[in-house]
């Protein structure tokens, strides 16, 4: 059975969206759906809660936020950064980049720039070279920023388990785990809070749907 999309963005509207919804959050949002739609509606509602937490609400691709203060770098990247580090980076989004991804995810070392070259861009936030290179665009990072790109590589690393091995059937089959679901994009983090947004959205599927 199809969404009744009215059903759908009248009921996210206030559930999720504080009662308003941009023009550009409607089509971020319709474009997710047109993807999912024809499976399992646990695993739209997933996509769709990912998209929403990775994007802070936009629903539309962005580009990673680094412009962090010493104390947010002591408590997102502890292991990269010492207290007097902290210090010396905070506010300098392109070097935090560069030595937070150095080294890692196929990134050269801090002074390769690869750190901020591949930042964190799209629906899900996808960093490293390696990663970019899983779908063909480490030479033009930013096409992640594309709608038509970033919603491809979200549909493609939750149903393949490309981003970390994980992947929604494993999740959202016979039984169904939204908390461990975040493992598919990163491990445990903001698990509870995703989850919670994604059985909101899986809400407004079935009362879109008649169910």
């Amino acid at each position: 059975m199809s969404i009744n999309r009215k059903i759908f963005f009248d009921t996210v509207r206030t559930s999720l969206f504080n009662s308003r919804l941009s023009a550009d959050q409607v089509k971020g949002i319709e474009a997710i759906i047109s993807k999912f739609e024809k499976l399992d509606a646990r695993w739209l509602a997933y996509a769709l809660a990912t998209a929403y937490h990775e994007t802070g609400g936009k629903m539309v691709p962005v580009s990673e936020n680094l412009n962090y203060s010493a104390k947010g770098l002591r408590v997102t990247f502890p292991k990269y950064f010492s207290v007097a580090d902290a210090e010396r980076y905070a506010r300098k989004p392109q070097a935090i980049a560069n030595r937070a991804y150095a080294n890692r995810n196929g990134n050269g070392p801090e002074s390769s720039g690869d750190g901020w070259r591949y930042k964190g861009r799209g629906l899900v936030q996808i960093t490293g070279r390696d990663n970019y290179a899983k779908y063909g665009i480490a030479d033009d990072p930013d096409k992640a920023l594309k709608p038509d790109v970033a919603t491809a590589i979200l549909f493609d690393g939750m149903t393949s388990g490309k981003f970390t091995g994980k992947k929604l059937s494993d999740y959202f089959g016979v039984g169904t785990d939204w908390v461990g679901a975040r493992a598919i994009i990163n491990g445990t983090d903001k698990a509870d809070k995703i989850a919670r947004e994604a059985k909101l959205f899986y809400a407004a599927i079935l009362a879109a749907k008649g169910a």
